[in-house]
């Protein structure tokens, strides 16, 4: 599907800090674990598209159709270039920490815990591996829905290393500002280690176009503005029907409308959380 260009393009520098890579199959197939069937998403595609919204740096998160197996998020950053991708992994208790420095010189920064797909890391490794990775300057980045993060909040908040949220923390827009799912997400984000990413579709409760999820991008971004990064979820998967990042930049737009704000979402956070 091609991308039709936002109505502003994003500043330069900006950042797509949350987007996979499919493909291609005969090379990287898919892990016989996995919850659901993509179709190849290549990285001539996804720049294909940067160019048209205007992300200049980019951020691969290894998707749980690929398990552990870390080769198709770790070539796509080289063919990136490290000049302006980085990635985040998923890994288990079986890395050594040899494969963990690899990773690290490769543009690694975060490792993955996706509570949602499955097919990754089990969720009682997930503070030792935080421990482990302390040392490396690595972040732990937690794909939950809102439930989870009503129940994790506190722990998440006392991890050695600092926490990135999938997807708005995975709160329903339909559940309101005032439910303890929402109020637990502005708590972990007050407490300073925590950050959001503010790809929001997927925790709208009306479906396309997922504006109902506005307001709450507002209260997270009026808390906690130096903490929010931005991303595409390029190519969208699951969706169905599914969005257009320029659509999406434009939202950004509409709901930030401070151009020194949006600039630290999109620029600024994302140099300083991945070292670009």
């Amino acid at each position: 599907m091609k991308t039709r260009a936002p109505k502003h393009k994003a500043p330069p520098r900006s950042c797509d800090c949350h987007f996979h890579i499919f493909g291609p199959f005969d090379r990287f197939p898919m892990s016989p674990g996995r919850s659901y069937t993509s179709p190849e998403a290549l990285v001539p595609a996804y720049l294909e598209m940067a160019e048209t919204v205007g992300l200049q740096r980019m951020v691969v998160v290894q998707a749980s159709i690929y398990g552990t197996d870390n080769a198709v998020t770790l070539d796509a950053i080289a063919q990136f270039g490290l000049h302006r991708a980085r990635g985040v992994v998923v890994i288990d208790d079986s890395f050594d920490d040899a494969s963990l420095r690899r990773m690290a010189d490769q543009g690694i920064r975060g490792v993955r815990f996706n509570m949602v797909s499955g097919n990754g890391t089990p969720v009682e490794q997930l503070q030792a591996l935080a421990r482990r990775i302390a040392p490396l300057g690595w972040h732990i980045q937690i794909y939950a829905d809102g439930t989870q993060i009503l129940e994790m909040g506190e722990m998440l908040a006392k991890l050695p290393v600092e926490v990135v949220i999938d997807h708005l923390g995975g709160v329903k827009a339909g559940l309101g500002q005032a439910h303890p799912q929402f109020q637990a997400l502005l708590r972990l984000m007050g407490s300073g280690r925590a950050w959001i990413k503010l790809c929001s579709y997927r925790a709208s409760s009306t479906g396309q176009p997922w504006a109902d999820t506005g307001p709450n991008v507002q209260a997270i971004v009026a808390a906690a503005a130096e903490r929010c990064v931005w991303g595409t979820d390029w190519p969208h998967p699951q969706m169905d029907p599914a969005p257009e990042a320029g659509a999406l930049l434009d939202q950004l737009f509409e709901w930030v409308p401070d151009a020194g704000v949006r600039e630290k979402i999109l620029v600024d956070n994302p140099a300083r959380l991945y070292g670009f």
